[in-house]
């Protein structure tokens, strides 16, 4: 058995019902063959791949209803993958990364709980290199900036896996690091504009967030 409690619940996106398994609280640690240490998560940040984040709830709402055809997507940080299930449902082309151990294991359980094919995933590192990632058109993440170095990692990451006409989809609760990501995006040639909306989880309150869209067309 593993080192870690679970629980399932229902999740209500759009107009279709999830049911996600997820760590039963942000209490936990199991790293048997050091893994997870070698990526570089510490004890303290294991659990936080496995929980429903009121950001990745409101970036799967958003997910439910946008505009996908034609477009090669990758979620960025995907933790748990609820978007990644949503989109998958819509039949969207879509990967999932992410480097925590155990993530690619939870979105391929929570696949098939919810009756879908399984969803292509790949450890994707920001600090790279990731040969085997390629370009895409659409990136979404949810409460991607919430360290120091996020900012300069995750705008070099897109540099190498964006085409040049990209669009980058972020859900924030108000991360103070945003303002240097938006800094390095513009260099980028990519143009931001902001949705500010109410997010909502799970035995959470609600509180103030955003959407944040940079886009960049073809020279």
């Amino acid at each position: 058995m593993p080192g870690y409690s679970v629980e399932t619940a229902t999740h209500r996106i759009g107009e279709s019902d999830y049911q996600i398994r997820s760590l039963r609280d942000r209490q936990q640690f199991w790293d048997p063959d050091g893994r997870a240490e070698r990526a570089g998560i510490s004890s303290a940040s294991w659990p936080m791949f496995g929980v429903v984040w009121p950001a990745g709830v409101a970036l799967a709402n958003e997910m439910s209803q946008f505009p996908i055809a034609g477009k090669s997507i990758l979620e960025i940080g995907c933790g748990i993958g609820l978007s990644s299930l949503v989109l998958q449902r819509r039949g969207a082309d879509i990967t999932a990364s992410d480097y925590h151990p155990l993530a690619e294991e939870f979105l391929r359980y929570n696949a098939e709980l919810n009756g879908l094919p399984p969803i292509k995933f790949l450890t994707a590192p920001w600090a790279g290199p990731n040969p085997d990632l390629g370009r895409f058109d659409l990136f979404i993440g949810s409460d991607l900036l919430y360290e120091r170095d996020h900012p300069t990692l995750l705008a070099a990451f897109l540099a190498c896996h964006a085409k040049m006409a990209a669009h980058v989809l972020i859900t924030d609760p108000g991360r103070t690091y945003c303002g240097q990501f938006n800094t390095r995006m513009s260099a980028q040639g990519y143009r931001r504009t902001e949705r500010r909306l109410q997010f909502a989880g799970e035995n959470t309150p609600g509180c103030r967030g955003r959407i944040m869209s940079f886009m960049r067309s073809h020279p």
